[in-house]
């Protein structure tokens, strides 16, 4: 790092690390924030949009039907920021029965999968948990389980130094050093603390504080950024401000990835918080409202084709499942049916003559089957 980037020493401070190099620890939150009319009506919008968000998923009359796609999207958009190449297809074909696909997970499909298990353990967690550090080391165990970041102690702080900047830098000539391992363990209790204050910070201004200050002071060998992202999440549930996980900002973040590296750094260098926070509350104003419009389609989608099954029980209840996953076999079809082989083919028969699914192997045997339409609308960009 150059030392005289760092022109505000109200963000933090440099300090020489045990092994001579600078590091920055952040100073306790929260920062001092110029609250003006631009950043209040930015707040206002990013409430609104929430607001609805929330709103909806507490009207749906399925929320499940459309939490578990948007949360493996998630998982997709949030690891692939990290550098995975699995699709959402990749994770959805992954869950069906593999001895029938004859498939061996990749080590990126892995990684995504390990994701969603974190994100499922967390949301779970909330349940007697708040958000504390106690949970994000539990939710970082299950990200790194089995994974290339294996090595980097799952679930445990780091006990030793780590930098960020281009491959094969060194902490001198690093972008950015986090704190040393006394000085992070020491900020990581700030932060907790931080947490625990309600009814006196705005609740998106304090998660965008939070999720930066988490960022800065980067607490693992691996998968930060990973936990990062979840946290705005859990945050968000938390606080209520959410009543389903229907809100994740990686599809944002992704698309502006340069500017949100660059508004982190800022915040330490220069102690810019109102361009970040911008930047934050921005996100959370598009992908709620695009994620609001996408529920309201894939609802509307879900009826349509009830419409068309209504005398087909059978399909019906496939139909249901083909929302949650819509890759279908004939052996998953029979465990969701509870019913045989050919009661199942029957029922998948009905959802090809109708255009809800169609078989995209050409094969006698161990035919799979999508239904476009609902992957098309699960898929389509909210950014």
């Amino acid at each position: 790092m150059i030392s005289t980037d760092f022109t505000n020493q109200k963000s933090g401070s440099l300090i020489h690390s045990p092994l001579g190099f600078l590091a920055f620890v952040p100073a306790p939150l929260p920062p001092e924030i110029i609250f003006d009319m631009e950043l209040a009506m930015t707040l206002s919008k990013a409430d609104a949009a929430l607001s609805e968000l929330s709103g909806l998923g507490g009207q749906l009359p399925n929320p499940h039907l459309l939490i578990a796609p948007y949360m493996k999207r998630e998982a997709v958009l949030s690891s692939r920021i990290e550098g995975t190449k699995a699709s959402l297809s990749d994770i959805l074909i992954d869950e069906l029965d593999e001895d029938a696909l004859k498939r061996t997970p990749s080590d990126d499909v892995r990684e995504v999968r390990n994701y969603i298990h974190a994100m499922e353990s967390g949301i779970k967690l909330l349940e007697r948990l708040p958000i504390s550090l106690r949970l994000v080391s539990a939710i970082h165990e299950e990200l790194m389980r089995g994974v290339r970041g294996e090595k980097a102690t799952p679930g445990h702080f780091r006990h030793s130094q780590n930098w960020i900047g281009p491959q094969g830098c060194t902490p001198a000539t690093a972008t950015f050093v986090p704190p040393p391992v006394r000085e992070m363990n020491e900020a990581l209790h700030a932060w907790e603390n931080f947490l625990h204050i309600r009814d006196t910070i705005p609740d998106l201004i304090q998660c965008a504080l939070m999720h930066v200050q988490f960022e800065t002071i980067h607490p693992f060998l691996d998968g930060n950024g990973r936990v990062g992202r979840l946290l705005i999440t859990f945050f968000l549930l938390e606080r209520r401000r959410l009543s389903q996980p229907l809100l994740y900002l990686s599809a944002y973040i992704d698309s502006h990835k340069a500017d949100y590296y660059e508004l982190l750094q800022r915040v330490r260098t220069h102690g810019e918080w109102n361009p970040w926070l911008h930047f934050f509350l921005n996100g959370v104003t598009e992908v709620a409202t695009a994620a609001g419009l996408q529920a309201k389609e894939l609802h509307k989608l879900r009826e349509e084709y009830r419409a068309i099954l209504r005398d087909k029980p059978n399909a019906l209840i496939l139909l249901d499942q083909l929302f949650v996953n819509p890759f279908m076999t004939i052996t998953r079809a029979a465990k969701v049916l509870k019913k045989s082989h050919p009661t199942a083919k029957a029922a998948i028969s009905v959802l090809e003559n109708k255009k809800v699914l169609k078989e995209i192997t050409g094969r006698h045997w161990g035919k799979l089957y999508v239904s476009k339409p609902i992957l098309d609308a699960i898929e389509k960009p909210l950014v």
